[in-house]
């Protein structure tokens, strides 16, 4: 299962193809760097302990990501010892 992080919407038509859809700012916000902090962990150290590549990381830290897995935030909140709500913030627009 996923988690879709953004918002994507049609730019007009309901019949307009995939390739007619635009990316609108983002609503997800990332607190990544924040708990890693509060735990002293380091990106490296982080990175071996979940299973993930630095340059994946990178891009969830960032809040560039589209999507992650369930089982994916799962290992992040058992490593960081918290909950998803730590990690993710809805900012209303």
């Amino acid at each position: 299962m996923l988690i879709v992080i953004g918002k994507i919407f049609k730019t007009g038509a309901e019949s307009q193809t995939k390739s007619d859809l635009t990316v609108k700012a983002m609503s997800i916000i990332v607190h990544l760097d924040v708990m890693m902090a509060k735990r002293k962990m380091s990106l490296n150290e982080f990175s071996e302990k979940v299973g993930l590549t630095l340059a994946n990381l990178s891009i969830f830290k960032t809040g560039k990501a589209k999507a992650i897995r369930f089982s994916t935030l799962e290992t992040i909140c058992k490593v960081l010892k918290c909950q998803p709500g730590d990690i993710l913030e809805y900012a209303d627009e």
